[in-house]
């Protein structure tokens, strides 16, 4: 693994220019264009406050804000996941044409998510210092938090988008995969909802840990759960080994198969 990490580092300039051409081709044609990088967040923002405050009626202090660093949270997993499960069919002749090491192209995809959700720092932080929640010490967590995400994201994305190659169902499959993951993570509600045995089992989740961990360093003010965290980062590795195995040994057909 640590030869195929030094590869890919030597295609470094290749990787980065896939990111910035997944960056603009994610809005290219609308009228709008890369300015969806901030509404996305804010219209999703406005339905879920209207559907969980309004009409189901989720009683909890500033719980738009809540939900909001939990939901950019989620999007960065579901959109890199989802992405990069059909990267390598999508660039099926490129795969064909040239040699580079293949996990650039799923590594592509989860870096642009990656800086989609810097992106929406822009939206997030003045609304939290609008909702009276200002930086503290506990701030400083964030880019560990967003680094245990990123592996997990990574690892994820590798397994997907090289089963995807062969299983081509697998990328519909996935779709409902995560809306189902998505209400087994506390993006919508709090924990101190469920009753004591669910919530144990929904800390298992390895996206809810990312989530929670986000949760208690901007919405709480503490730092993370450290069981949680470190429970978090090993899944997270475990599962970037696993990806990035599975990956390795099913590259070596991609060209034939795509």
């Amino acid at each position: 693994m640590v030869s195929r990490i030094a590869e890919v580092w030597q295609y470094r300039a290749m990787l980065w220019s896939l990111v910035l051409s997944e960056l603009r081709t994610r809005y290219r044609g609308s009228f709008l264009g890369f300015l969806w990088t901030f509404i996305n967040p804010l219209l999703m923002l406005l339905v879920y406050t209207f559907v969980f405050s309004k009409i189901m009626k989720v009683v909890m202090p500033h719980y738009p804000t809540f939900m909001f660093i939990g939901l950019l949270a989620w999007n960065l997993f579901a959109s890199g996941v989802q992405s990069s499960s059909s990267v390598i069919v999508r660039q099926g002749s490129l795969v064909k044409k040239i040699y580079f090491p293949r996990e650039i192209l799923p590594l592509s995809v989860v870096g642009g998510s990656v800086i989609n959700y810097a992106f929406s720092l822009v939206i997030l932080i003045p609304f939290l210092l609008v909702s009276g929640f200002y930086p503290t010490f506990y701030w400083f967590y964030i880019p560990i938090i967003l680094l245990m995400e990123t592996i997990l994201t990574v690892g994820l994305a590798l397994l997907f988008a090289s089963l995807t190659v062969y299983l081509r169902d697998l990328e519909h499959m996935l779709n409902i995969f995560m809306m189902l993951w998505f209400y087994f993570t506390p993006v919508v509600y709090s924990l101190s909802m469920l009753p004591g045995r669910m919530s144990v089992i929904f800390k298992f989740n390895p996206v809810a840990d990312a989530v929670l961990a986000f949760q208690s360093v901007l919405y709480y003010n503490q730092s993370p759960h450290w069981k949680l965290f470190v429970y978090g980062c090993f899944v997270s590795i475990v599962l970037l080994l696993l990806g990035w195995s599975i990956f390795n040994r099913l590259s070596r057909r991609f060209a034939e198969e795509v």
